[in-house]
């Protein structure tokens, strides 16, 4: 059965930080609905009512975008372990890029990674429990290190083009805010 909490509490977070990915989902009234998966342990839980993840270029923005243009955000961890649960964060997004004031302090929270684009703030509303009975069984066997090579490959004015490119708009054709600098 489901349970609300409206605060992240410490076994709550205990659980966040055992697992090795997260689903981030977000939408607006109008588009399509976005659903990522996030690993490489870019995720932070600041206090009981806020997290925060670092955001690696990728081949979309959709996350940005839809937070510009409504803010609701979901993150979902599930457990693939012998103890089943499902933990999803409901709450507000706002978007963090370097040259905003508090983009280093909250980098410090983080291994410096190639191809950082922003991070993702969000002020949680609510959590939310539930028993995950049906997801699998599974092992991680490792993590994959493609993405940090392909960012080191491009490098930086390499990895500014891609974002002005691939980064600027959702697929929908929201405005990612990359360019409002």
């Amino acid at each position: 059965m489901a349970e609300f909490f409206d605060k992240i509490e410490d076994k709550h977070q205990r659980f966040i930080e055992e697992q090795p990915m997260f689903f981030i989902a977000t939408a607006c009234a109008d588009g399509r609905v976005n659903l990522s998966p996030k690993g490489m342990d870019t995720f932070k839980v600041l206090s009981p009512n806020r997290f925060v993840y670092l955001d690696l270029t990728g081949s979309g923005n959709e996350t940005a975008a839809h937070i510009k243009k409504d803010g609701r955000v979901t993150v979902m961890f599930n457990s693939y372990t012998r103890n089943p649960l499902i933990l999803r964060l409901y709450g507000q997004g706002h978007v963090i890029r370097p040259g905003h004031l508090e983009f280093d302090e909250l980098s410090s929270n983080f291994i410096e990674r190639s191809g950082t684009r922003q991070f993702i703030s969000v002020d949680v509303e609510s959590v939310q429990t539930s028993c995950g009975y049906a997801v699998p069984l599974m092992e991680i066997s490792g993590e994959r290190d493609t993405l940090e090579k392909w960012a080191t490959t491009k490098g930086k004015d390499g990895l500014k083009e891609y974002k002005k490119i691939k980064n600027s708009q959702s697929i929908d054709g929201f405005d990612t805010g990359l360019n409002d600098e």
